[in-house]
C-alpha cells in the first residue's frame, strides 16, 4: 500500500511541470507573434532600426540640385553599400553609392558634372555627389526609373542589349524581363527600400524650410 502510494506520487511530479512549459510555449509564440507583426507593418521606428540614414545633409543637398527625390538616393545607397563609406565591390566599384572609377572618369569630363575631381570618390560626399549625377543622367536619358535603376546596376551596355532584344520579339521591356537576377532583384529592392525611408525618414530627408 505504501509503495503504491509512494509510485502513484513520483508518477504525477512531471505533470505538475507541464502547465509552466505550456505558459512559457505560449508566451514565445505572442511575443513572436507581436514581433512578426511589428516586421511585417515595419512602423517608422521600427524602420529605422533596419535601415539606416547618414550622411542625409549631402543626400538633400545633391538630391534637390540634380531634381531627385531625397528618398530614391536612399533607397539607392541603401541597397547598393548598406550606408557603408568604404563599400568595394568585387568590379571595383566603390563607395557609398557604389561609383565604378572609370564612370566617375567618365562623368567628370561632362557638361554640370561635379566638382571634385574623382580621385576623391572614396569620399562621402563626393561619392554622393557623383552618384546623384549619374543616376540623373540615367533618369533623363529613360524616362523611366526602373529602366535608369537597371542601367544603374546592371549597366548601359546590357540594358541596351535587353530593349534591343525586346524590340526584336516585339514587346516593350519592363524590369521583370531583366535576365540578371541581381539587377532584377536591384530594382525591386530600391523601389522597396525608396518607400520605407520615405515613411521612415521623411523629415530627414525632406528640404528644409526657407
Amino acid at each position: 500500500m505504501t509503495t503504491a502510494v509512494a509510485g502513484t506520487s513520483r508518477a504525477a511530479k512531471p505533470l505538475r511541470g507541464r502547465p509552466r512549459s505550456v505558459v512559457v510555449a505560449c508566451g514565445l509564440l505572442v511575443v513572436l507573434g507581436a514581433w512578426l507583426g511589428i516586421h511585417l507593418t515595419m512602423p517608422g521606428w521600427y524602420a529605422r532600426l533596419w535601415y539606416p540614414l547618414h550622411h542625409a545633409d549631402a543626400i538633400r543637398a545633391e538630391a534637390r540640385a540634380a531634381g531627385l527625390p531625397a528618398d530614391l538616393v536612399a533607397g539607392v545607397i541603401s541597397r547598393e553599400s548598406g550606408f557603408s563609406d568604404g563599400a568595394r565591390s568585387r568590379r571595383g566599384a566603390v563607395g557609398l553609392m557604389q561609383v565604378l572609377p572609370e564612370t566617375a572618369e567618365w562623368i567628370h569630363r561632362q557638361p554640370g558634372a561635379p566638382a571634385p575631381d574623382p580621385s576623391r570618390l572614396a569620399e562621402p560626399e563626393v561619392n554622393i555627389a557623383y552618384g546623384v549625377w549619374y543616376l540623373h543622367y540615367l533618369l533623363d536619358r529613360y524616362r523611366d526609373e526602373g529602366l535608369a535603376l537597371a542601367a544603374y546596376n546592371g549597366g548601359e551596355t546590357n540594358l541596351a542589349g535587353w530593349i534591343a532584344d525586346a524590340a526584336r520579339r516585339g514587346v516593350a521591356f519592363v524590369p521583370a524581363d531583366i535576365p540578371f537576377p541581381e539587377t532584377r532583384s536591384f530594382v525591386g529592392a530600391v523601389r522597396d527600400a525608396r518607400a520605407v525611408y520615405r515613411r521612415a525618414w521623411g523629415g530627414a530627408l525632406a528640404e528644409p524650410a526657407r
